[in-house]
């Protein structure tokens, strides 16, 4: 079984991290597969969503080094 997971906060619901007390990000965070996140699942107040792409899949021709500039 994974130990994490993504979860991103259900519309209109603020969830907070319970180590740091800081709100989730509206695009959503890596948390540990635990009894507080499952619990928030079950409750409806994050959903299991899928990551964001990783930086380096998104470069774009300037952080590649093209010379399109002048």
């Amino acid at each position: 079984m994974n130990e994490t997971m993504f979860v991103k906060p259900a519309p209109g619901r603020k969830v907070r991290d319970p180590l740091t007390g800081a709100p989730m990000p509206a695009e959503g965070a890596e948390v540990p597969r635990a009894q507080y996140w499952m619990r928030r699942l079950k409750a409806g107040d994050v959903a299991q969503a899928t990551p964001p792409a990783p930086a380096a899949a998104r470069r774009t021709r300037r952080e590649t080094g093209s010379s399109e500039e002048s």
